[in-house]
């Protein structure tokens, strides 16, 4: 079967056409230079029926492979559950094309009411193009007849979609055997398995979020960097409240301009969407307008990549206006440029005559919308920084310190505040479940207070536009005198987090800020090992949660606060990065 991404589909107008007996059934696909009779041939086949409770019959099988050896093609018919054929198909030796009849998905549970069979010129089996056929289009079956040289039927190899067992295939495969042996009851058969497929995706959507597959490409990183990357991934999914099915990973030195993954690997990735009945497919890669559009259409599913998965988190966590409007903006600035790719009605537009008018009008009122909106957000974000400013100088005023938790996401910053502080703060144990920064006051052991304040996470890559939207919450960054950079050392990833966070603080000029490094959950790691890699980092070794180690964390930011102190010889707290 020629694959679901380089299948030519035909007309859905054209499929039936009325005659004196009823429904006169045409032949689709390649018919070019075959002969009038070979063509009627083909077309009596569709006045073919089989038993109903028959998976195919031997009278049927006979004719498409006989017709099959006499024009050196692949032929085929679809067969409804009452036995009558409904569409016959012809195709070149190696492949066979489908006609189309509109949106091809079936609904969840339910298969689409036709089984295939079609004929293979050679002696192979089942190919994955065939399976990727059964999985997209959801057939009841997909049976391929060997066409042996005499014209005779060969052996006849079948499979059907299956809920997805323990070893994930989701489909099975009948032992190959001649079709006049395929006497299984197939009513019997198809409504049992429909049974079973409607009683697991009823199953899989109680108490659960949205299903999806995570898609990896390599693209030149090395195995511990795709690793780093797949677990991440993952965690971001976790914290939008999406159910992990399965994770594809591929190995290319760079992602395909057109699709991201190769065309085996979408194939692949077509049948496990389909076969798990997910809702959507999530790319670590940050994809084009045309890989988003040609990326859903093949699969028919939502299709979002990190950068969409890290706003829609920000989405979801945003309580305040400021954080709201922050969320909107950044969002709105990654639609804009991908606006014309967004809405398949619209694909048709290609300029020149019938691609004027009210659909290209109406693309160009929904960019000018999103413009208007992005310019009132960007306004309405300059008048709350305004506010901010006037709270930082009152700050400033009273002469407190700001002492400002920084971090990689869910490194446990706001627990930590918490427990320096005994004030109430949100704690999540989730990426990026705190969003609008939060501030309190701070009594040192020597009487000195500070104004310490928690700010959302960092995470590698961080998408431009959400830090352009977030400018002015990380402006509180800047009256900062001291940064209490919190890193999760219970983390494999310690020296990647530390280095994204100062990226992220270097990008915004804040580098030459202080800093005292705090290891935060030691209470992970085995009895000792916590303090010793602190040790190695001239870090504070804490646990926030269980508030040890705190009373060593304001030592030491006090002593830094006052002037730098030097241990050994070195000026561990104050250099940064490569400088320590």
């Amino acid at each position: 079967m020629a694959g679901w991404n380089t299948l030519s589909y035909l007309p859905p107008d054209s499929l039936l056409q009325a005659s004196s007996r009823g429904i006169f059934i045409r032949v689709f696909g390649n018919t070019h230079g075959l002969k009038a009779n070979q063509v009627k041939r083909l077309e009596r086949l569709g006045r073919r029926s089989v038993p109903a409770n028959r998976l195919v019959s031997q009278e049927l099988a006979r004719e498409l492979t006989e017709i099959s050896r006499e024009i050196r093609r692949q032929t085929g018919v679809l067969v409804d559950r009452r036995g009558d054929v409904t569409h016959v198909m012809v195709g070149t030796p190696s492949s066979i094309e489908m006609p189309e009849w509109g949106r091809m998905r079936a609904g969840s549970g339910r298969l689409r009411g036709l089984r295939c069979v079609h004929t293979h010129l050679g002696t192979e089996a089942l190919t994955r193009d065939d399976l990727t056929d059964l999985a997209v289009l959801r057939f009841d079956a997909m049976i391929s007849i060997q066409a042996q040289e005499d014209g005779l039927p060969g052996l006849a190899y079948t499979a059907a979609l299956m809920p997805e067992n323990d070893q994930g295939t989701g489909i099975q495969e009948l032992d190959p055997t001649a079709p006049a042996r395929l006497d299984l009851d197939f009513q019997d058969w198809i409504r049992a398995l429909e049974e079973e497929l409607a009683r697991t995706s009823q199953t899989r959507k109680v108490g659960s979020g949205e299903r999806a597959i995570l898609v990896v490409v390599t693209a030149g990183r090395s195995r511990e960097d795709t690793d780093y990357s797949t677990e991440e991934l993952r965690e971001l999914a976790r914290s939008a409240g999406v159910d992990v099915i399965d994770v594809m990973v591929q190995n290319r030195r760079r992602p395909d301009p057109k699709t991201v993954v190769g065309a085996g690997k979408l194939q692949d990735l077509l049948i496990g969407c389909f076969q798990s009945d997910v809702d959507l497919v999530i790319f670590d890669d940050d994809l084009s307008a045309a890989q988003a559009r040609n990326l859903a259409e093949r699969l028919e599913l939502r299709v979002i990549d990190r950068t969409q998965l890290i706003l829609d988190i920000f989405a979801q966590h945003a309580k305040t206006r400021d954080g709201k409007l922050q969320v909107e903006l950044a969002q709105l600035k990654y639609v804009l440029p991908r606006l014309s790719q967004r809405d398949t009605s619209l694909s048709r537009l290609g300029g020149g005559i019938g691609g004027r008018g009210p659909g290209e009008q109406k693309l160009e009122i929904d960019r000018r919308r999103v413009r208007e909106r992005v310019a009132r957000l960007e306004r309405d974000l300059k008048n709350l920084q305004r506010q901010r400013e006037h709270r930082r100088s009152r700050r400033t005023r009273r002469g407190l310190p700001v002492l400002s938790i920084v971090g990689y996401t869910n490194a446990g910053k706001s627990t930590l505040l918490r427990a320096l502080t005994q004030k109430d703060v949100h704690i999540e144990d989730k990426m990026f479940a705190t969003l609008d920064p939060a501030s309190r006051r701070l009594r040192f052991p020597r009487d000195q207070e500070v104004i310490i304040t928690d700010t959302v996470g960092f995470i590698r890559n961080l998408p431009p536009d959400l830090v352009a939207a977030f400018k002015a919450t990380l402006e509180e960054l800047r009256e900062a005198k001291l940064f209490l950079h919190v890193v999760d050392a219970s983390n494999p990833d310690i020296e990647r987090h530390m280095k994204a966070v100062r990226g992220v603080l270097a990008d915004i000029g804040l580098d030459a800020t202080p800093e005292l490094l705090v290891f935060n959950k030691i209470d992970r790691l085995p009895a000792g090992d916590g303090a010793q890699l602190a040790a190695e980092h001239h870090a504070v070794p804490v646990s926030a949660l269980h508030s040890t180690g705190l009373a060593e964390v304001l030592e030491r930011a006090e002593e830094m606060l006052d002037g730098p102190i030097v241990f050994d010889g070195e000026e561990p707290f104050l250099a940064r990065g490569g400088q320590r």
